[in-house]
């Protein structure tokens, strides 16, 4: 893995308003949001229902964030697509001064860590919008297959495809 600048670490409580920001805005640049008052902005600042129920792990560059990731545990009540024996990522997002230095893949295998050596996990799941291409060519050189049996649409317009790791 190439040297990095930055660090993934837990997000401290103090981080959850500037984390939500950071996230909201990641995904209203990227078109993801029908502006920052979509509904959906709503979670995805919202950190610390995240935190008291995940783990939220940051990328962080000494005192400014770079981006942020849950990971739901198995058994959590934050999942959206675990079964039984397997950790979700979700809410992965990289804000702009973290872009194309390797955030959203370190976060990622931040993730991975954690399933397999905190949570005894089997799997790891997540779902991703089918536009999300960026976030998607992450996830499969990390070993994610694309499993469209977890394929869903939560709201109409809203296609979600689902990706799987084996641990």
């Amino acid at each position: 893995m190439p040297k990095t600048d930055f660090e993934i670490r837990p997000v401290h409580e103090s981080e959850y308003a500037a984390l939500g920001e950071i996230t909201v805005e990641a995904y209203d640049r990227d078109g993801f949001l029908d502006g920052p008052d979509d509904p959906y902005a709503d979670f995805l600042r919202d950190v610390a229902a995240r935190a008291s129920e995940a783990e939220v792990l940051v990328a962080a560059e000494g005192d400014r964030l770079l981006g942020g990731v849950t990971m739901v545990p198995p058994g959590a009540a934050g999942a959206q697509l675990a079964g039984a024996g397997e950790a979700e990522i979700r809410a992965l997002a990289v804000g702009p001064a973290g872009r194309g230095r390797g955030v959203g893949t370190a976060l990622t295998d931040g993730c991975i860590a954690l399933a397999s050596e905190t949570f005894g996990a089997k799997r790891v799941v997540l779902c991703s919008l089918y536009s999300m291409k960026a976030a998607h060519r992450i996830y499969l050189r990390r070993g994610f297959r694309r499993a469209p049996e977890l394929d869903w649409e939560p709201v109409p317009g809203a296609v979600l495809w689902g990706f799987a790791l084996e641990l």
